[in-house]
C-alpha cells in the first residue's frame, strides 16, 4: 500500500471597518480610510483527477493506495501514476516546499530487510509539482530511509490549482530494475506546503 498525506496550511484573513463620517450641515470634513491586508497563504484539501489514476485506488484527495503493487508472475514493481489538485491562493511572493518523509516507499513497520540478497527492500517514485508559473520535481530514489524535500520560489502572488503528480516505474526498486519486491505493506507521507520564502 502506498500513501500520501498532505499537510494544510490554513489562514483566515481578518476584516476591519472604520465608521463613516457623520455629516455636518455647514461643512464636510475628510476622514482617511485605512486597512491592510495580512499575508496570507490557503492550501485546500486534494481532489483526484478523474481519468487520471493508473494502478492507484483513491481513497481520498489525501490519501492514496496503490491498487496492484507487485507483477503476479515476477514479484517486480507495477507501473503506477495520480493526479491530485489543490485549489490554493497567496498573496505575495512566497515558495511552495514538498517533502517526502521516507525518501521512497518503505515497508510501514518500519523494519530495514538485509537479509534477503536480490531482493528490494523500499520502491522510488516521482513527484512533480505545478503552481501557477512555477514547475518542480523531486525524485525518491528510496537508496537511503530519510528526508526529502524541494523548495520551489514563487516571485509573485498566485491564485488557482496547485498540481501533483505521482509515477512508480515498472520494476523500480532499492535492488536493481525488476528485482521482486519483500513482503509487506509499503508507505511514505508527503507534505506540500505554501510558506514565506
Amino acid at each position: 500500500m502506498a500513501r500520501c498525506s498532505i499537510m494544510f496550511a490554513i489562514a483566515v484573513l481578518p476584516l476591519g471597518t472604520i465608521p463613516a463620517a457623520a455629516q455636518e450641515t455647514a461643512s464636510a470634513r475628510g476622514l482617511p480610510v485605512t486597512g491592510s491586508a495580512p499575508q496570507v497563504c490557503t492550501l485546500a484539501g486534494g481532489e483526484l483527477r478523474a481519468g487520471q489514476l493508473v494502478n492507484f485506488n483513491g481513497i481520498s484527495g489525501d490519501t492514496l493506495q496503490v491498487t496492484q503493487l507487485l507483477d503476479q508472475q515476477t514479484l517486480a514493481a507495477r507501473p503506477a501514476s495520480a493526479t491530485v489538485s489543490f485549489s490554493a491562493v497567496c498573496n505575495y511572493p512566497h515558495q511552495i516546499r514538498i517533502q517526502s518523509e521516507n525518501n521512497g516507499l518503505w515497508p510501514t513497520d518500519g523494519r530495514q530487510a538485509t537479509d534477503a540478497p536480490g531482493f528490494a527492500t523500499a520502491l522510488p517514485y516521482d513527484a512533480n509539482l505545478t503552481w501557477g508559473n512555477s514547475s518542480g520535481q523531486i525524485q525518491m530514489d528510496a537508496r537511503i530511509r530519510s528526508n526529502r524535500e524541494e523548495r520551489i520560489d514563487v516571485d509573485q502572488a498566485t491564485a488557482g490549482i496547485v498540481t501533483l503528480r505521482l509515477a512508480i516505474l515498472a520494476g523500480a526498486s532499492n535492488g536493481g530494475v525488476n528485482a521482486p519486491v519483500l513482503a509487506g505493506v509499503y508507505g511514505d507521507t508527503l507534505r506540500i506546503t505554501l510558506e514565506p520564502k
